[in-house]
């Protein structure tokens, strides 16, 4: 299997549905997009994902960090 948005093969089953194996989330070990394989083929087919929100593996290092999670406003 292939990370939709950056292409690894270094994904993990995360969970199944807990009745009928109905549905299963992947996560990507590379990029840490998560999907369920229930979804469209645009997000779960590399081919089909939008190319404006693919990844380059390669460029992680030259990402800003990631901003950090504001405080709830109360």
């Amino acid at each position: 299997m292939k990370c939709p948005r950056c292409d690894s093969e270094k994904v993990s089953l995360l969970t199944k549905a807990p009745v009928d194996d109905a549905w299963e989330v992947y996560i990507c070990d590379t990029c840490t997009l998560s999907w369920r394989n229930t979804e469209s083929d645009n997000i779960t087919d590399p081919e089909k994902y939008d190319k404006r929100f693919k990844l380059n593996p390669a460029e992680f290092k030259e990402l800003d960090q990631i901003p950090p999670i504001p405080e709830l406003k109360k």
